[in-house]
């Protein structure tokens, strides 16, 4: 037998410390590495942190263009060659569309599509970074990130995703857990229907999950429903902030901490959807805090774990996502390292979160389950007890596979 080669891990010295230094935590922390090739193509939207200053956001008014959108959607499918859904409850592509030549119509119906399924693929677009931040301004006034890059070329609008070779994410600087996220919901007002654009990325790697807040509001007993809609949650941006500061970076934009109902309802669908994610909410406001941490780490630990409210999305050249940030949360793949993986967000202002109680009281509607919706359109009467018990059309089966 071939003797075994045990390698030691040599000796902290100083020059293993500084290379430590290079590693950092891709969420809170965004690289500053640049590989220094400025040839690159897209060279001009590498990152780029200027010491600017920001005023504090306050509230605006956003029309909702799902809410004109013909629930069919017949002007948006049939400019499509092709569309499918990629899972029961999250996730459509679409398929011979071109981002650049929408109507208005269009654009409300696929703000309304978007809403109801939480995430749209499309593939081969060349929609330049002007015409996307044109798109976004459609569905609201665009965000400004306080303390992730914005690109070289100075556009403050537009929030750049970018890695390569010369920094690596370090797996012990985070959790996958803490990676799941809805974009800046600690802002008065978190994003609507958001788009990212990947100009460049891995062979293989870096896809995207995302998980829908829908589906795990239907996933809940009707007493544990009922139990959340009555409360709220504290989002921060202060770890963030902290960690752009713990870069050497400036932070464009004082950091606040907002609360937000933990089931909100968005206002085209009239869906209940859970909104509390691993990345900025912090606790449940006015209970206990180990009620607070058992609640928020059983609902983190659904958002991260049941497939089957999640969509994960392979990546090539110019493909674009739409998701609805009020509905849905995503985390990003950190496998792809050393490979470069550049992308370019655009991030239109959604409505104040609105609470189950309110909606109804502003709207006169009653604020719904996605999946009973779904299965009252389908024709499918389901009874639920409190206990969650489903009867009446649907009897209750196990799972085979």
């Amino acid at each position: 037998m071939a003797p075994v080669t045990v390698n030691q891990q040599p000796a902290p010295t100083e020059a293993n410390l500084k290379a430590e230094v290079r590693v950092f935590n891709p969420f809170y922390s965004p690289s500053i590495g640049d590989d220094g090739d400025n040839t690159y193509e897209h060279s001009q939207y590498k990152p780029s942190f200027p010491e600017l200053a920001w005023e504090p956001l306050t509230e605006v008014q956003v029309a909702e263009r799902g809410l004109s959108a013909d629930p069919s959607k017949q002007s948006l499918f049939k400019a499509a060659e092709k569309v499918r859904h990629l899972t029961p409850v999250i996730g459509t592509e679409i398929l011979g569309l071109d981002l650049r030549q929408l109507s208005d119509t269009q654009k409300d119906e696929l703000a309304l599509l978007v809403a109801e399924r939480g995430v749209v693929f499309f593939r081969d677009q060349e929609i330049s970074i002007h015409e996307q931040l044109d798109l976004a301004r459609h569905f609201g006034p665009l965000h400004k990130h306080a303390t992730t890059p914005i690109p070289r070329n100075g556009l403050e609008e537009v929030h750049v995703v970018y890695n390569d070779s010369s920094r690596r994410p370090d797996p012990a600087a985070f959790s996958k857990l803490e990676l799941w996220h809805s974009d800046v919901s600690y802002e008065i007002q978190p994003p609507g229907a958001t788009s990212l654009k990947l100009l460049t990325g891995p062979e293989v790697g870096g896809d995207t999950l995302w998980s829908s807040g829908y589906a795990l509001y239907s996933s809940l007993s009707p007493g544990f429903q009922k139990y959340l809609e009555g409360l709220t949650a504290l989002h921060s941006a202060v770890a963030q902030a902290e960690g752009a500061r713990a870069a050497g970076l400036h932070v464009r934009r004082q950091e606040i901490e907002t609360a937000h109902p933990v089931v909100r309802v968005h206002p085209a669908t009239g869906w209940k959807s859970v909104y509390v994610n691993p990345g900025f909410t912090r606790r449940i406001i006015g209970v206990p805090k180990a009620e607070s941490d058992a609640i928020l780490t059983f609902l983190f630990r659904q958002i991260s774990e049941n497939p089957d409210h999640q969509v994960r999305f392979k990546w090539e050249r110019n493909s674009v996502a739409i998701w609805d940030n009020r509905v849905v949360f995503h985390s990003a793949t950190f496998d792809f390292w050393p490979a470069t993986r550049h992308a370019l967000r655009a991030t239109p202002h959604g409505e104040k979160p609105i609470s189950v109680a309110d909606y109804e009281e502003q709207t006169g509607k009653q604020a719904k389950d996605r999946q009973l919706a779904t299965w009252e359109q389908q024709g499918i009467t389901v009874e639920q007890h409190a206990n969650g018990a489903a009867t009446g059309a649907i009897k209750k089966r196990g799972y085979n596979d």
